[in-house]
């Protein structure tokens, strides 16, 4: 087995050599994981500003359960979207366990409860600080989404990040439905753990420092908005 030193140095010659087996892996989990994130915002986003607007019996607790579902544990969601895809289950017949279509719906359940309970969030508190003007303008509930998500664009694209963040680093729920398939759904978390214990520590040190990478553009990101957010507002 290669010395730590050895390993770090051979990391970073795949890194930097763009090789081939690490950047195919890089490619597909970054697939994977905007491709669920687009789809849990494009649903997310909508719900969480009409939780915002809307009253209605059960509202509370519909809003502390998906709070609750923002600490959903993977491999629930994982366990959850296995037993819907498997052969005996109902969209068995889809075909897509075992698949990167497999990965994104796990994904998906993953991080639409966190962009929905943070939107709803902001969203409401916009609405309260702009309910009378957006009274005044006649403008019914259902105009007003789309208005309050513009206004709040600047704290829905930290939201969108963090979601990101969930998904890029989630391990359990893809090792799950995707089974780890070299070529096929071998994403970098997934490729990390297989690597390590099979000793080829350069390819999982490789994979490991491109995935800090990107939490730590993620993290930069957010930071950014958040300060023109701060200064918008002063």
């Amino acid at each position: 087995m290669p010395s730590d030193a050895s390993a770090l140095t051979t990391a970073l010659s795949l890194i930097l050599g763009f090789d081939p087996a690490l950047m195919e892996i890089v490619a597909l989990s970054l697939r994977v994981s905007l491709v669920a994130v687009l789809l849990a915002s494009l649903i997310g986003l909508p719900l969480g500003a009409a939780l915002a607007l809307w009253r209605f019996p059960g509202r509370g607790a519909l809003v502390v359960a998906l709070n609750a579902l923002m600490g959903l544990p993977p491999v629930v969601a994982g366990l959850c979207v296995y037993l819907l895809l498997s052969r005996a289950g109902p969209l068995g017949e889809l075909g897509l366990l075992f698949t990167p279509g497999a990965m994104v719906v796990a994904q998906v359940i993953l991080v639409l409860p966190i962009i929905a309970a943070l939107a709803r969030q902001q969203v409401e508190e916009l609405h309260q600080e702009y309910h009378e003007q957006l009274t005044s303008l006649g403008l019914s509930r259902q105009r007003m989404i789309p208005t309050l998500l513009w206004d709040a664009r600047l704290g829905l694209v930290t939201v969108i990040l963090a979601g990101f963040g969930r998904a890029s680093a989630e391990v359990g729920a893809v090792m799950i439905v995707g089974g780890n398939i070299d070529g096929v759904t071998r994403v970098m978390t997934t490729a990390i753990v297989l690597e390590t214990s099979k000793g080829n520590l350069a390819l999982a040190l490789g994979l490991g420092i491109v995935l800090l990478g990107l939490v730590a553009l993620v993290n930069a990101g957010a930071y950014m908005v958040g300060e023109a957010a701060r200064r918008r507002l002063g």
